[in-house]
């Protein structure tokens, strides 16, 4: 439970934060996406059927119900659990892609999920939040996405990503310079709102984290085990393994804040605590798995890739 003097009437962050420097950093964070997405990528779905079914079900199933037990087990306060239920819903991010070419993953596997998974969680996002505002909100679920705010989702979701694909498909080379670009713009706008952000909640940050530090802790590395942990058991290659491990365990926040502080969307600040506090809190998880993993790679020795198909 948050203190009771961090506990107002209906917060809200009604800013050029939230109204123009959020929209306009996920915007640039997703048309990146679809900068570095062709239709090969969707298709390579049917190359690796056996992975993607079983990272899909991991990220769509099993996070989403784990993470509803955890945060009936913590108690926690309403509104911070839709927003941990935000959280397990949001799709991977571009991050899992460095971190999985950083520790050996492989890459192109990362790029077929997000692009799957952004399209997924244009649909099964609403129906997580929805559900989750129903039970842990009760009479005020209206806070959950209606129909028009489940439009602006999808909109919010692949619109820059299918301007993104667009680009690539219609001009290759110009798409190849504006990655780079886009990528580092993407970057800066993003860590001068959150920045804002953590500037305007200062006095807040602390009992952030101990209101939600520890459950979005142990969900983070629960991500990453399970998402390399299922496909290893399954006889998926280690390499496919890491990628499906970065891919569900390091979830897009920004999109989860974007969606909960969002003016037209959900438009409150307190379900967006959990995402910040993991978007800190996932670099260095992933990067500590990301190193486990690897020197169990160096322990074992190479290892040769199995069947995509299984």
């Amino acid at each position: 439970m948050l203190p009771a003097r961090f506990r107002p009437q209906n917060p809200r962050m009604n800013s050029w934060l939230t109204t123009v420097g959020l929209p306009v950093a996920l915007g640039i964070v997703m048309l990146g996406l679809g900068l570095g997405l062709t239709v090969q990528d969707f298709r390579r779905v049917l190359a690796y059927p056996k992975l993607v079914v079983i990272a899909l079900g991991c990220q769509v199933v099993l996070l989403p119900a784990a993470c509803f037990a955890l945060v009936l087990a913590f108690d926690l306060q309403p509104e911070l659990a839709v927003g941990m239920m935000l959280l397990a819903a949001s799709p991977g991010g571009t991050t899992a892609n460095l971190y999985s070419h950083l520790f050996g993953g492989h890459v192109a596997i990362n790029v077929t999920l997000t692009a799957v998974n952004s399209v997924l969680a244009a649909v099964t996002l609403p129906v997580v939040v929805n559900l989750s505002a129903e039970h842990f909100l009760g009479d005020a679920a209206s806070l959950g996405l209606q129909f028009d705010k489940v439009i602006q989702v999808f909109a919010i979701v692949l619109v820059p990503v299918s301007v993104g694909m667009a680009l690539r498909a219609r001009f290759p080379d110009l798409a190849t310079r504006l990655t780079g670009p886009v990528k580092l713009v993407s970057v800066v706008v993003l860590l001068a709102v959150i920045s804002g952000a953590v500037v305007k909640e200062r006095d807040n940050i602390t009992d952030y984290f101990v209101a939600v530090g520890a459950i979005v802790l142990i969900f983070n590395v629960l991500s990453l085990l399970v998402g390399y942990g299922v496909p290893r058991l399954a006889g998926v290659g280690r390499p496919e393994a890491i990628a499906a491990g970065m891919e569900i365990g390091i979830h897009n926040s920004t999109l989860a804040i974007a969606v909960a502080i969002g003016p037209s969307l959900l438009n409150n600040t307190r379900m967006a605590i959990p995402a910040a506090v993991y978007g800190i809190a996932m670099f260095f998880t992933a990067a500590a798995f990301g190193y486990l993993v690897t020197r169990r790679r160096a322990a074992t020795g190479p290892e040769l890739d199995l069947d995509p198909t299984g």
